[in-house]
């Protein structure tokens, strides 16, 4: 214990002695945390609509008046013509335009119904679908209040549906991504930095002289891990604190389990860091190994997209890393204040891909020293 202990004294030195290595661990993930959740908003809003109003009714008029007080539509223009209006699509302008039919106030109060054409730019596909959703249901809204059907009649009979959010009672997508964005940093912060770790005493030349010492392989292995496990520990402190400062997040279950995970998940990844530095011979080639694997997991964690929603081959990769299980972890002690019981078996995952990445690394690194 103590040759590792004067290990652990060097590397705390030479991590706190590298300012710009400091300024990476610390200040950038922080900067990151409060910027990314704002940008990677997928709720859609400000969808601009292009109107065609060929009935020039009261009823047309109320309607469009309601579609702009909304607050998801900007009314980006009002032409006489479905051609014109379309041009707003064409040219990048507007997302959606609604053409109101003629005769449109006629057949609501004859009929009781009447169709309305909507055309959606399905370039960005998920703005179109989210905007005609919406569109679609201030229109039913609309229509449902109008004096024609607040009458007795099939009306009465009819079924109505009522929801409410669990666990996200505004539905703030926010929510759903800070403690993802956490897991991403923790993320780079165990996979980068230790990977360029052994590789830096390769480069310097200092690898040979430590092979040639009694240091034992496993205690080696634990300096190089222990001062990023600490590292890391701070930053997730860090991410908490941000989270609640910030975005006034915090978590509904337990930071036992929080830490717990964390902490695991910290080992499973500096196992893969170390495993990238033994494979590797400069810190080039580490940075582009360690880059193409984040990416990979950082795509395929549910980060962006459902898990559940992917192609099962696709899925079967997801699950395969350890990122995933992380991040669904956090999602549901923080948001639904899931208790350890119902995240056991993303703890054995995690425990598993810890034992396998480690046990990878120091056997790789006995065979290059």
């Amino acid at each position: 214990m103590k040759v590792l202990k004067y290990i652990l004294q060097k590397e705390f030195k030479q991590i706190f002695r590298d300012k710009i290595i400091l300024a990476m661990m610390f200040v950038v993930p922080t900067v990151q945390l409060i910027i990314l959740p704002l940008a990677m908003n997928f709720d859609v809003k400000n969808v601009n609509l292009a109107v065609v109003d060929n009935d020039h009714s009261s009823y047309s008029r109320q309607m469009i008046n309601k579609i702009a007080a909304s607050g998801y539509f900007r009314i980006v223009g009002t032409e006489a013509s479905y051609r014109r209006a379309l041009s707003y699509i064409e040219k990048g302008q507007a997302d959606l335009v609604l053409e109101v039919p003629p005769g449109f106030e006629r057949n609501l109060i004859r009929e009781g119904s009447q169709k309305v054409g909507v055309s959606v730019d399905a370039i960005n596909g998920t703005k179109a679908a989210i905007g005609g959703s919406y569109l679609q249901s201030v229109i039913s809204d609309y229509t449902s209040g109008l004096p024609v059907n607040q009458t007795t009649g099939t009306k009465n009979n009819m079924v109505t549906l009522t929801w409410s959010n669990w666990f996200n009672p505004l539905a703030e997508y926010k929510l759903y991504t800070v403690p993802a964005v956490m897991v991403l940093l923790l993320t780079l912060i165990g996979g980068f930095m230790s990977a360029l770790n052994i590789v830096r005493e390769k480069e310097v030349g200092t690898i040979e002289q430590i092979n040639v010492t009694p240091i034992r392989k496993w205690e080696f292995i634990l300096g190089k891990l222990i001062p990023f496990w600490v590292v890391g520990m701070i930053v997730f402190t860090l991410g908490l604190t941000v989270a609640r400062v910030i975005y006034g997040i915090w978590p509904v279950g337990s930071f036992g389990t929080l830490y717990l995970f964390a902490a695991v998940y910290l080992i499973a990844l500096l196992g893969f860091g170390l495993l990238v530095s033994t494979y590797t011979d400069n810190q080039l080639q580490a940075m582009f190994v360690a880059f193409f694997f984040m990416m990979i997991f950082m795509l395929m964690s549910g980060l962006f997209t459902a898990v559940e929603s992917m192609p099962p081959w696709a899925k079967g990769i997801a699950d395969f890393t350890p990122v995933t299980h992380f991040i669904r972890v956090m999602r549901m002690v923080v948001i639904k204040g899931s208790s350890f019981s119902d995240v056991k078996n993303e703890f054995g995952y995690l425990v598993l891909f810890a034992v396998v990445l480690n046990s990878w690394a120091i056997y790789n690194y006995r065979k290059t020293s």
